[in-house]
């Protein structure tokens, strides 16, 4: 085998062949899969001093995944689950790779066996009405560009919609008349429909007149009139957020993230009694089991639970084992 070349060879053909031909992958999906081993093969050349193309398989066997991942935690502060979704496009890539060359299967096995690392599942953050109400009134409306901004983030506290949906809306995206909706293609290519109200179709009428462009042309463009990236997303988000905490003081104790403007969507649905089936297809969650985390993070669900329960009146007394083993046992 030319490990050499056929490294470079089999991590093209990874990308090509099997991501871009046999299985269709999303451009997010390739795009995540790209930085997983820009960051794989800058830490290589750091620390086996060999250029991307010199290297060979052997030389990602398990021991050096290992040491990758935990640069992406220790050096990179990557979360677990970070870690975890770098790891998944190296598991990928290395099936790949025991398919095309069975004389590396041994290193592809070694390397397929490091499992996937546990962590903290923790309450999800959302924003309320007045806080939404807040944010909404942070824009300049006597500027082109807050009028975009107020009509981009009252799409997405509407809607729901993902930050890689929101910027990829057209203006032939958008219906206004009998059944207002907003169309986009989201993760797994699903297409969906999502209800716009009253106040969405008012602002979302006054926009498109004052934006005379082609369909085809983006429904939120920046000042050059093409594509909003994710950054640009948050950028404005967090310049609104900070002018928001003015009014409302509670927002400054909120990280807010376009994330967490569609875990507000999902808890506004769901406080207002709509069913769990519903709100997935609301978000287009592929699992209903998804839609969970909402009952876990509405607190008051869980207050108005506790105020239909009664008290324990039982003596409360304390284990204190006699043995001296179970002692310490119980110590630890």
């Amino acid at each position: 085998m030319k490990t050499g070349a056929n490294f470079s060879a089999l991590l093209q053909g990874f990308f090509t062949e099997r991501l871009m031909n046999q299985r269709h992958s999303s451009e997010h999906t390739i795009a995540s899969y790209r930085d997983t081993f820009r960051l794989l093969l800058g830490f290589a050349q750091q620390s086996l001093h060999k250029s991307p193309a010199g290297l060979e398989i052997q030389d990602l066997d398990a021991p050096f995944i290992g040491r990758f991942l935990d640069h992406l935690e220790k050096e990179r502060g990557n979360s677990p689950r970070s870690r975890n979704t770098r790891l998944a496009a190296v598991h990928s890539f290395f099936r790949y790779v025991v398919l095309q060359e069975p004389s590396v299967s041994a290193v592809g096995q070694r390397v397929l066996a490091i499992p996937c690392k546990r962590h903290k599942t923790t309450p999800i953050d959302f924003l309320t009405r007045p806080e939404i109400d807040a944010l909404l009134a942070a824009p300049d409306q006597t500027k082109w560009i807050g009028r975009r901004d107020r009509a981009l983030l009252l799409v997405a506290v509407q809607t729901g919609l993902r930050v890689s949906e929101l910027v990829r809306l057209r203006f032939e995206d958008v219906s206004l008349g009998a059944g207002a909706h907003v169309r986009c293609c989201g993760k797994g290519r699903k297409e969906r429909c999502v209800p716009l109200r009253k106040d969405g179709i008012a602002v979302l009428r006054t926009w498109l007149r004052e934006s005379c462009v082609q369909p085809t042309d983006p429904l939120f463009p920046n000042a050059r009139g093409q594509w909003l990236s994710r950054d640009a997303v948050e950028y404005l988000l967090a310049k609104h957020v900070a002018t928001a905490r003015s009014s409302c003081p509670s927002l400054k104790e909120k990280r807010v993230s376009p994330h967490v403007l569609r875990h507000s969507t999902a808890m506004d649905l769901f406080r207002h009694g709509v069913d769990r089936s519903v709100i997935a297809l609301w978000l287009g969650h592929e699992s209903m089991e998804t839609t969970q985390v909402y009952l876990h993070a509405d607190i008051e669900l869980k207050e108005k639970a506790l105020a239909r329960t009664e008290s324990f009146n039982g003596h409360q007394g304390r284990y204190r084992p006699k043995d001296k083993l179970l002692a310490f046992l119980q110590s630890l």
